[in-house]
C-alpha cells in the first residue's frame, strides 16, 4: 500500500491530504463560527489555522513530500509558508464577506481553494525542497 500511495505524483498526494486537511480546518472554523459567531470569522480563522497546522505538517512530510530533514527546520519553514498562506486566505476571506457579501462559510471555502494553490508551491519549493 506505501509504494502505491508513493507512486502517485507528489500534485495528487498533495491534493488527497491537502483535501484531507482543509477539511479539518474547515469544520474547526465552522464550529467556532458557529459557537462565538460568523461576525468574528477572521477570529475562526486564526484558531482553525493555529490547531490544524501540526496535523497539516505532521501530513504533509510523511504522506506527500516525504520530508526526511530535521523536522524542527522544517517545521518552522512550513510555518512561515502557513503565515504567507494565511495572509492570502484571511484577505481573500475578508474581500468575499465584506466587499462581495458572500456567506462565512462559503467564502471560506473559495479563499481555501485559492490559498491552497500557493502553499503547495510554497511548501514544494521551499518547506520540504530537498536538497542534492
Amino acid at each position: 500500500m506505501k509504494n502505491s500511495w508513493f507512486k502517485l505524483s507528489d500534485k495528487i498526494r498533495f491534493l488527497l491530504v491537502g483535501g484531507f486537511n482543509a477539511g479539518v480546518s474547515y469544520l474547526i472554523y465552522s464550529a467556532v463560527c458557529l459557537i462565538i459567531g460568523e461576525h468574528f470569522y477572521q477570529t475562526a480563522l486564526a484558531l482553525a489555522w493555529a490547531i490544524s497546522s501540526v496535523v497539516s505538517f505532521t501530513t504533509q512530510k510523511f504522506l506527500v513530500f516525504r520530508g526526511k530533514g530535521n523536522w524542527k527546520k522544517e517545521y518552522i519553514k512550513c510555518c512561515t509558508t502557513w503565515v504567507f498562506s494565511y495572509l492570502i486566505n484571511a484577505g481573500l476571506l475578508e474581500i468575499f464577506v465584506k466587499y462581495i457579501h458572500i456567506n462565512v462559510f462559503a467564502a471560506q471555502i473559495i479563499a481555501t481553494l485559492i490559498a491552497a494553490v500557493f502553499t503547495y508551491i510554497l511548501f514544494k519549493k521551499f518547506a520540504f525542497k530537498v536538497r542534492v
